[in-house]
């Protein structure tokens, strides 16, 4: 079983442009669903990127029983984190790299540590002329050996339909 991690990007998109919550909640039903069944989950990291607002998003985030299905429960490991950064991004970032980097290297952190079976979702796309700390996350993951896929290829393979019920 493949577990797909969220990018925040992923669901901040498609809130804003082609699933709002308000016009499409058979697909924030999915995504619970999912994330229930252990397909989908938000590492706490990007879950706090969109779960701190007054949103419609942040709002959804934030229910329990939202929360309870797509929170992964999993410890960050620290030196996954780094290897990451180091090997993916920069040998030695200082702090402004390290900011300008932001959260991305726990998001890949969490698909290396079981890299056969987990997959990272997220809305960027490759740019290989972009490097140290403007890498994008595909171009990281390509080089460090992890999966990755944009939102619609995961909804593909989870099959995502608005009768999916």
């Amino acid at each position: 079983m493949m577990l797909y991690l969220l990018d925040a990007n992923v669901l901040i998109n498609a809130n804003r442009d082609y699933y709002s919550i308000v016009r499409v909640p058979e697909f924030w039903d999915w995504l619970q669903f999912n994330g229930e069944s252990g397909y989908i989950k938000i590492p706490l990291e990007i879950y706090e990127e969109i779960s701190d607002g007054n949103d419609d998003l942040s709002e959804w985030a934030k229910l329990p029983e939202t929360k309870m299905a797509v929170l992964f429960q999993e410890e960050v490991d620290q030196a996954a984190v780094q290897w990451v950064t180091y090997q993916g991004y920069l040998l030695d970032p200082d702090d402004v790299d390290i900011e300008k980097i932001g959260r991305d290297p726990f998001l890949i952190s969490y698909a290396g540590i079981d890299i056969p079976n987990r997959c990272i979702v997220t809305t960027e796309v490759s740019r290989p002329s972009k490097q140290g700390s403007n890498r994008h996350i595909p171009d990281v993951c390509h080089q460090l050996g992890i999966y990755w896929c944009d939102p619609f290829e995961m909804y593909r393979l989870l099959n995502f339909r608005t009768n999916w019920r």
